[in-house]
């Protein structure tokens, strides 16, 4: 096993636990009750008791312990800079859409790390192939019921998914669905559409066996995601891959919603879900908001759009107001794949007297893309899409199109060096009410 570090202590929350110890930012956990937490799953299951013992080294390098006594699951009130205190448990598949092998080389060597982590899947939502688990992880998802967990599938035919892994251990797909069915732990599903490589009558014998899993008090697979390949110009040039027209998402969208309706008799739901991505490209409606259910794969962009219309037009009935006080201009940075869904929420912000706001829609020659989503947007097709034009006081911002934490594109340039290459203030927004606030604050008043 890879060498556990101390787990590195970035905030200690007021009025916690951790404070009135006396706790700072910059100690480290090396251990709790004489076991070093490999992760943050063990630290959270290791606090649950009441009592502990930590072993502590302080920022200077001291070592000290800690007896505490609190509460049976009461939080100790600390945060870490990584959720992993081990190594990140990496791919080897050579899966030819991979995101990051479509990337340019020469970028943060974070964009490049191939995470197949089930820990950080079950943290937070990130999807693994199960192709790269060692038995003693296999051992422990089970003894700490590590449940849901998020599954790239892509095909259940084992030849099909070892074509697009290039990995033979990704032919056991079946086998360790049935794993997660006797030991009634649950996944999420993620199936990536390639073209002439897992659509078709492969597509649908994929979620027929994915289905089959639903059955019983908790379905081993609670639902799948139907996602199309996105395509970059820097992927390598034999990788047998070809984007997906507007003729093939026509297509797709038809057949997933003929089995979606037999899912639906059969199981009470719709089971399987498109992303969003697949409407925009084929130019068709989005589905109602009834269609999406609970929203079970809204993190993989299924519903995304119809929620946020939902949304904003909830929040803007009470916080939007008729007028502001002084005049305001704004432009509003999106993907071109979202520019006409997005035409209502511009609709209502340029109906307040007083705002003006521009929605610019854009794609991605960084990436080489026709059709981008928004988060794929980078400074540079900011720099190439507005520069010289009047953008108002400045630029609402998604900050989907940002790392996580940080205000950086996904091509490295910086929040600020794009401000000033294009001479106007930018406000990163996430969510509706900030998006709203943004536009009716004085703070960025002309």
């Amino acid at each position: 096993m890879a060498g556990i570090l101390p787990a590195r202590i970035t905030k200690v929350l007021p009025d916690s636990i951790a404070a009135e110890i006396g706790f700072e930012a910059g100690d480290a956990i090396v251990a709790i009750n004489g076991t070093p937490p490999r992760d943050l799953i063990d630290y959270k299951f290791l606090c649950s008791d009441e009592f502990l013992e930590l072993e502590v080294l302080d920022a200077s390098g001291k070592t000290h312990h800690i007896e505490i006594e609190k509460e049976y699951d009461e939080d100790l009130g600390l945060e870490f800079e990584t959720a992993l205190f081990d190594a990140l448990i990496q791919c080897n598949n050579r899966c030819p859409f991979c995101f990051i092998d479509q990337q340019p080389p020469g970028k943060r060597s974070s964009l490049y790390l191939k995470d197949d982590d089930y820990r950080l899947s079950f943290l937070y939502g990130s999807y693994l192939t199960l192709t790269n688990l060692p038995e003693r992880e296999w051992r422990r998802i089970e003894q700490m019921r590590l449940s849901p967990l998020y599954v790239s599938v892509h095909a259940t035919e084992p030849d099909v998914r070892v074509r697009l892994l290039k990995n033979p251990r990704a032919a056991q797909i079946l086998d360790q669905l049935r794993w997660f069915q006797e030991r009634r732990l649950q996944i999420h599903a993620q199936v990536v559409v390639c073209p002439g490589i897992n659509d078709g009558k492969h597509l649908e014998q994929t979620l027929r066996d994915l289905t089959s899993f639903h059955d019983g008090d908790v379905p081993t697979v609670a639902s799948v995601a139907v996602v199309p390949v996105g395509l970059t110009r820097f992927r390598p040039e034999e990788d047998e891959l070809v984007p997906v027209t507007r003729e093939k998402a026509q297509e797709v969208i038809a057949q997933v919603r003929s089995l979606t309706r037999e899912f639906r008799q059969k199981f009470g739901s719709n089971v399987a879900w498109l992303a969003d991505e697949w409407f925009l490209i084929a130019g068709e409606e989005l589905p109602s908001e009834a269609e999406y259910e609970e929203y079970p794969q809204i993190d993989n962009g299924v519903g995304s759009i119809r929620l946020f219309l939902k949304q904003f037009a909830d929040t803007a009935a009470q916080l939007l107001p008729a007028k502001i006080d002084r005049p305001k201009k704004l432009t509003w940075v999106v993907g071109n794949a979202v520019e006409k869904a997005f035409q209502p929420i511009l609709k209502s912000l340029n109906a307040v007297e007083g705002l003006e706001i521009s929605m610019k829609a854009l794609s991605s020659d960084y990436w080489g893309q026709a059709i981008s989503v928004t988060g794929l947007i980078t400074g540079h097709d900011l720099l190439l899409n507005l520069k010289g034009q009047d953008l108002g006081t400045g630029i609402l911002l998604p900050k989907v199109m940002l790392k996580h934490g940080e205000l950086v594109f996904l091509d490295d340039m910086t929040v600020e060096e794009v401000a000033q290459k294009l001479q106007t203030k930018i406000f990163p927004v996430a969510g509706v009410e900030e998006l709203i606030n943004t536009c009716i604050t004085d703070s960025v008043s002309i």
